[in-house]
């Protein structure tokens, strides 16, 4: 048993002894244990959370969001659980909020928020910035619509947080890759850019893809590339940027790569910089 499972259930079932279950299996929960040697991930803490609650509860926010295939859930984060117990043990977050029918799904066997409740809930109830990058996450997962969530939340107009959660709405991108990106393309919307457009195509003359650029401008042929670990991790990956970048500056771009050693301030200098420069 490489999942989560209710420790009574196995012992009743003859699978597993009590001393074999206490000794031998790591207790994630009250009653609910994994093998020895199974690693705790955002999906099998969703799981947990879920099994927890008698299989009665639903998984909702990030916890929905990782069962939908969305990326960059902190798996140390508790498991979030629509259910009517608020009395939740440490690695639960219990959210007592009414779901409605076509408001959720089964993923695997798992009552589930479906995306566009995932949005709101997370939109309503994270700040800002994190609801925002967890939205771009889950929409590039699972090709959410933002018009639909924007929709439920006419639906839901009356709840708590509903004014941030249309904030956080209208900022999201689906063509984000990382939480680093969002973070980028906020900053330039409030260092008062024009919003950037995602993911932007750049061909050669034959009409082949070059590469995608993260965001930037078309009418000023100016880029912003967040420039990941990812980009750096093999000699490959680190020419592959290196070309790409020289085949995109000679498309006539100023593609502006920044790293996680740049500061805010400079990003934005950097960017108004080509800004102007291209005025």
């Amino acid at each position: 048993m490489g999942e989560p499972f209710i420790g009574g259930e196995a012992v009743r079932a003859g699978r597993l002894t009590p001393y074999a279950l206490r000794s031998r299996y790591r207790a994630v929960l009250p009653g609910i244990y994994l093998p020895p040697g199974a690693e705790i991930t955002a999906i099998t803490r969703a799981k947990a959370g879920w099994l927890w609650t008698g299989r009665a509860g639903v998984v909702a926010g990030q916890s929905a969001a990782v069962r939908h295939g969305a990326k960059w859930v902190d798996a140390g984060r508790p498991a979030e659980i629509l259910w009517s117990n608020r009395h939740a043990p440490r690695g639960i977050t219990v959210w007592s909020d009414s779901v409605a029918d076509d408001e959720l799904e089964v993923v695997d066997g798992i009552p589930v928020t479906t995306p566009a409740r995932t949005a709101l809930d997370i939109a309503c109830r994270y700040p800002l910035d994190r609801a925002v990058a967890a939205v771009d996450a889950l929409a590039r997962a699972t090709k959410l619509k933002i018009a639909d969530v924007e929709l439920l939340a006419e639906r839901h107009k009356g709840r708590r947080g509903i004014r941030r959660a249309r904030e956080a709405l209208d900022l999201a991108d689906a063509g984000a890759e990382s939480p680093q990106e969002t973070r980028v393309r906020l900053l330039l919307i409030r260092a008062g850019f024009p919003r950037p457009e995602t993911q932007i195509p750049v061909h050669d003359d034959h009409g082949g893809l070059i590469g995608e650029l993260d965001m930037g401008w078309r009418d000023k042929m100016i880029a912003v590339d967040y420039q990941g670990d990812h980009h750096r991790r093999t000699p490959w990956e680190f020419n592959k940027g290196i070309r790409r970048h020289d085949a995109v500056t000679d498309r006539g771009w100023d593609d502006i790569r920044v790293t996680s050693a740049d500061t805010d301030g400079g990003i934005v200098a950097r960017v108004w910089t080509a800004w102007h420069r291209r005025a």
